[in-house]
């Protein structure tokens, strides 16, 4: 845990106590990578006496600011626009885009959030497969997701919802590389959401089974 002093020496801290007469006693950080960066799981405050409920609103839309550099309705920030082939696009609760509302990704431009490898059985296949990819988390930072929940569409228009959590508490994988090759559209790709089922046995159930959506092309945040 990161103690914040009480002196308000820290910038957040400082535009806090100087705008609203609080004084922030502690900032609780996560302690493992989530989908938007980390995040603030418990905080305190002391407040003056004469302390107004607008303050306080004010002071939450700061600590918005401080810590996840953004606020909801603020302009949306440009990321890097595709130069090859567009295989996947996000769309919804997202505050980094190229392409008005939404951000879309070719290959390179997942590859570069981080390749992972994942061996592991699937309700589909037999045996234990290899995969390659990004880690979903990863993806949804690199656009500023906060929603609570992804819908993800396939090429052939099949949708699934899948929580935020899921990707929160476990190491879900967008794969784009299948035992070596990369995926087409022939071979479930371009990309298909791998949970890490050998890994953390309570995933080997239907409903995680139903969100492993291959052929994806399109992810919504809501």
């Amino acid at each position: 845990m990161r103690q914040a002093p009480e002196t308000g020496t820290r910038i957040g801290e400082g535009v806090i106590n100087s705008l609203t007469g609080l004084r922030v006693k502690s900032l609780r950080y996560q302690s493992g990578p989530g989908p938007v960066g980390n995040s603030v799981t418990d905080f305190e405050m002391l407040m003056f006496s004469n302390a107004k409920p607008l303050i306080v609103a004010a002071t939450t839309a700061i600590l918005a600011v401080v810590l996840f550099g953004g606020l909801p309705g603020a302009a949306k920030a440009e990321i890097k626009k595709p130069a090859g082939d567009v295989v996947l696009v996000i769309t919804g609760k997202i505050s980094e885009t190229n392409a008005g509302a939404e951000t879309h990704f070719d290959r390179e431009m997942l590859t570069s959030l981080g390749m992972e490898t994942l061996k592991t059985t699937t309700p589909f296949e037999e045996g234990v497969q290899t995969f390659e990819g990004p880690r979903v988390d990863a993806l949804l930072k690199s656009v500023g997701a906060t929603g609570e929940l992804l819908v993800a569409t396939a090429l052939d228009g099949y949708t699934v919802e899948i929580p935020m959590q899921d990707v929160v508490d476990y190491p879900v994988l967008l794969a784009m590389v299948w035992n070596g090759e990369t995926m087409g559209v022939r071979n479930k790709g371009p990309l298909w959401i791998i949970y890490p089922i050998d890994q953390y046995h309570e995933l080997a159930r239907e409903r995680f089974s139903a969100r492993s959506i291959w052929q994806l092309n399109r992810i919504d945040i809501r």
